[in-house]
């Protein structure tokens, strides 16, 4: 399968706060499963839905639309987490149809959230559209949709180069870097950013995403678009 997996990170309406009434609210959290992968940049999506899930007190272990998933409630909203078991590059065949299992609206009831190497990691960024901006998780998922329309939650895993190490011409890391398990001191500061992320998701749920961006992507935007 490992022809299957990434190689290179290459408007939504708000939704009413605590609608009950609303059909469930889809949060897919993107990586490559099995065990060589679980610590790696390339799946802090995956680890995001667990500290979600771990925090609701539920475990993501049905199998269903090519994913894992599991049903909570967050905010009065019925929610389905899920992590595809389809390798990052066809992330969007679980996503699409687990819109459709749920007969949700990608553009109202669906958050995504994934790593991004052009956010320094310890940050995070919410956004309501925009491109896949090289990253082959997001690309699937957009295409699958056939709309750049769905709201996503990016995850910094860039390492904060010193400037001395910018100003000799450090590379942007790669496939190796992203598919490569985290060392302690990081998984240190994603566990903490992770928290962040669990809180946006809630205030996300609860409040609508322009409340979300505005508390969170203040404090997290430090760099990146």
């Amino acid at each position: 399968m490992a022809e299957a997996i990434d190689s290179v990170h290459s408007g939504v309406a708000k939704p009413p706060a605590g609608d009950a009434g609303r059909g469930p609210f889809l949060i897919v959290g993107l990586g490559n499963p099995g065990l060589e992968y679980l610590w790696t940049p390339h799946n802090a999506g995956f680890m995001a839905i667990d500290r979600i899930a771990q925090q609701e007190g539920v475990v993501v272990g049905n199998r269903r639309c090519r994913a894992m998933t599991v049903t909570c409630r967050i905010a009065g909203r019925p929610v389905v987490l899920a992590k595809p078991e389809t390798y990052m590059n066809l992330s969007g065949v679980a996503v699409a149809a687990l819109l459709r299992e749920l007969d949700a609206d990608p553009a109202k009831d669906l958050l995504v959230i994934y790593d991004e190497l052009a956010l320094t990691l310890g940050t995070f960024k919410i956004r309501e559209r925009g491109s896949a901006a090289g990253h082959n998780g997001a690309r699937s998922v957009s295409s699958a949709l056939g709309s750049d329309e769905w709201l996503r939650l990016r995850i910094g895993v860039a390492p904060d180069l010193p400037p001395e190490a910018i100003a000799a011409g450090a590379k942007r890391p790669g496939r190796d870097y992203l598919l490569s398990p985290m060392g302690k001191r990081d998984l240190t500061v994603l566990d903490e950013v992770l928290d962040r992320v669990s809180a946006a998701v809630r205030r996300i749920l609860s409040d609508g995403p322009a409340a979300a961006m505005n508390e969170f992507n203040r404090r997290d935007g430090k760099d990146g678009a």
